[in-house]
């Protein structure tokens, strides 16, 4: 791990410190120890990153599609070969516990293993026109600099998922990783260096979010910007992009409805519930946030999922044994906790969890599940974003569209049933942008992840993940 741990930025093909020589502390939420200092970058700094990857673009959009594919190739062969390596320091930084750490790792490998190949595919057309003498043409080219912020609830896999677009596509990134897991962004630039990727092409700098934030929005070498994070932060950097006219794509907030009919498998639908809901311990933008269940198997469902739920394993994220670990601070506790309290102030009832765990540590919160939750509780309409499990009670498939989709957010939602006609129209119905029929997990290298509504716009995965990379240009040729 020793040489993957790095202390520096990343810029140009070199590690460096920031100008003023300030550095901010990186803990382990499971321990609350300090892990290490890192560089405090400034709005010089970041400059120097975007120029750098300015300098680098006509290089690396040049190269043939089949030489990039090669580096990209490399680069996942590289994070493969120290999966070990980099699930410690994922695990270290984020809390995370292994297993789920190793999955997030080689899932994100699959994005680049993915977009080496696909990169290789960016098609034009040839379109008849009205003259013997013309031919109209349209190329498809790599729009340029691309400048990406990345969350801290999956620190390696949404890099890798937004910067293998980018540079599949023949652009050149400046990542800017959260500050509370930086060490993954830095062991990628590691192995991107190893890779091959020339000077420029993949520049990583660590540091305020905010001033970082303001250089990627408004410098005008920067021509795409990438965001993953809250609605309110995306909202106020899509308006700081607006004076350069940027293309951007954004990946925001959720409130995911986890939806099973009478019908429905209850064996699947009650472990595809808790993959869902718990996996990184509830923080993620595509958790189960309202779980909706029908009448007539409610009882049998909830027995089942609070007698799943009781035996999952609390702890430190290295132990084999965990199941969840700490999440990430304590604002983040706090929030879950006082959205659990305040359904339950109202009238909802506890069936398990929902205590502090001091003995394990202050960022520790047990799994809990609640009933009688009503859509007048703060717990329906906000993104609870920690391991607390609300359900609700429907009766029929009209009522409970229309609950789903009673929200500002539509990144993703499920349903589970056996019923081929409601497999189709449930699903049409919901106002999302991805919906997991009998399947909790979508996070997939060929399909596309993104939201509508205020959850964002712009796909990442698949084909459509090259399209915010792009520009068209139409030639019109007489001879």
């Amino acid at each position: 791990m020793s040489k993957l741990l790095k202390d520096k930025a990343y810029i140009n093909g070199t590690w460096v410190a920031a100008d003023s020589g300030k550095t901010f502390d990186v803990t382990n939420p499971a321990t609350e120890k300090t892990i290490g200092n890192l560089p405090d970058l400034g709005e010089a700094e970041t400059e120097r990153a975007v120029d750098a990857a300015h300098k680098a673009f006509p290089e690396w959009s040049g190269m043939l599609a089949v030489d990039r594919q090669k580096v990209l190739e490399k680069w996942y062969d590289l994070i493969v070969e120290h999966v070990d390596d980099l699930v410690e320091i994922l695990t270290m930084e984020q809390g995370k516990p292994h297993k789920e750490a190793k999955g997030e790792i080689l899932n994100g490998a699959g994005f680049i293993k993915w977009y080496a190949e696909e990169g290789r595919r960016i098609y034009g057309d040839n379109i008849p026109s009205n003259a013997d003498n013309q031919r109209i043409v349209v190329i498809k080219q790599p729009v340029g600099v691309a400048a990406m912020i990345t969350p801290w609830n999956f620190p390696s896999s949404m890099i890798t998922r937004k910067a293998a677009a980018a540079l599949g596509a023949g652009c050149t990134v400046v990542i800017k990783p959260a500050e509370a897991t930086p060490y993954s962004a830095l062991a990628l630039a590691h192995l991107a260096d190893q890779a091959g990727f020339p000077k420029g092409v993949f520049n990583i700098v660590t540091g305020d979010a905010k001033t970082i934030g303001e250089v990627l929005t408004s410098h005008p070498k920067v021509k795409k910007f990438s965001f993953t994070g809250s609605t309110a932060v995306g909202k106020k950097l899509m308006a700081q992009c607006a004076d350069s006219v940027k293309k951007v794509s954004l990946e925001l907030g959720g409130n995911a409805p986890f939806v099973i009919f009478e019908d429905a498998d209850m064996d699947k639908a009650v472990d595809g519930a808790i993959t869902s809901k718990f996996r990184n311990a509830g923080q993620t933008c595509i958790c189960a946030n309202r779980i909706f269940v029908h009448e007539n198997i409610y009882d049998d469902f909830l027995n089942r999922f609070v007698e799943k739920t009781k035996a999952l394993k609390l702890g430190h994220g290295d132990d084999d044994k965990t199941d969840i670990g700490p999440m990430i601070n304590r604002d983040g506790v706090e929030k879950a906790y006082e959205l659990l309290k305040d359904a339950i102030d109202n009238g909802a009832e506890l069936h398990c969890g929902g205590e502090m765990r001091d003995d394990l540590g202050p960022r520790f919160l047990e799994p809990a599940v609640i009933t009688d939750v009503k859509p007048s509780m703060r717990i329906f309409k906000e993104e609870i974003f920690g391991p607390v499990a609300a359900l609700y009670k429907f009766s029929s498939t009209d009522e409970v569209v229309k609950m789903a989709n009673d929200t500002q957010y539509g990144l993703a939602a499920y349903i589970y049933t056996n019923d081929l006609k409601r497999a189709w129209e449930v699903p049409e119905a919901l106002d999302y942008g991805m919906v997991g029929v009998n399947s909790s997990l979508l996070s997939l290298p060929q399909a596309p992840f993104g939201g509508v509504k205020q959850s964002g716009f712009g796909r990442e995965g698949a084909k459509y993940g090259l399209d915010d990379y792009i520009q068209i240009k139409y030639m019109s040729v007489q001879f």
